[in-house]
């Protein structure tokens, strides 16, 4: 998707609960990958506008999973986040979650985001506690990407792939679920004049956008509703 110039996001949302930590394992309780079509999410939409666009996304993309790492520091809880490194042929450079598409020998996307965040950046499975999954993301360079949540234990040392990632940084989980630090920005649709109003997050030099903030996007809409599915 092209980049266009960001917008500040003016628009606030009332109130939740400050414990993001309890909300997201009510949220996440009994979920399953599921991997209907009908399912299927772009980064940063809703269902509804998902399935009227997905026309111009891969009719047949391959599986992938993703880690989505909530690190319960003593203060806060934060995303972990990596900067992919700049000589990989898909999303160079990018902030993304750990992870890549299934292997053979994973048994489903918890298996091969726990995986990926091992061989990518270190992440021990005895520090990760898998507590759901966000419905499946589509990317237009070609993936049905799971991401599976996660609660990490603090203690854990990383030790990065530098063929994969540059570098890892977190972000408190407050910071990214308040729209006062949200961007609006449109940006077209591969090669499409369609264009998207989709949202950015910003956070000191790094720019959070794409999947990442859709994914982002999409467990914070998730923690506001009251009533979930």
């Amino acid at each position: 998707m092209s980049q266009g110039e960001p917008e500040r996001n003016t628009t606030r949302t009332p109130e939740v609960p400050s414990d993001w930590a309890r909300r997201i394992r009510e949220r996440m309780a009994g979920t399953v990958p599921v991997h209907d079509r009908d399912r299927w999410l772009i980064p940063g939409l809703g269902l509804a506008e998902s399935q009227a666009l997905m026309r111009h996304f891969p009719p047949n993309p391959k599986p992938a999973a993703v880690l989505v790492p909530l690190v319960q520091r003593p203060d806060e809880l934060t995303v972990l986040l990596t900067e992919r490194a700049t000589q990989l042929r898909n999303h160079a450079g990018q902030i993304s979650f750990p992870g890549g598409r299934l292997e053979p020998g994973d048994e489903g996307p918890r298996s091969a985001a726990l995986r990926e965040a091992r061989e990518e950046i270190g992440l021990d499975a005895s520090f990760v506690n898998v507590v759901g999954y966000l419905p499946d993301h589509i990317i237009i360079s070609g993936f049905r990407v799971t991401p599976v949540v996660a609660f990490v234990r603090p203690g854990f040392e990383l030790l990065l792939d530098s063929q994969e990632v540059q570098s890892t940084f977190e972000v408190p989980v407050s910071y990214l679920f308040d729209p006062a630090n949200h961007r609006t920005r449109r940006r077209r649709i591969g090669t499409s004049d369609t264009e998207l109003e989709v949202l950015d997050i910003p956070f000191g030099q790094h720019n959070i956008w794409g999947a990442t903030a859709g994914m982002i996007l999409t467990l914070y809409r998730m923690c506001l509703d009251e009533k979930p599915s």
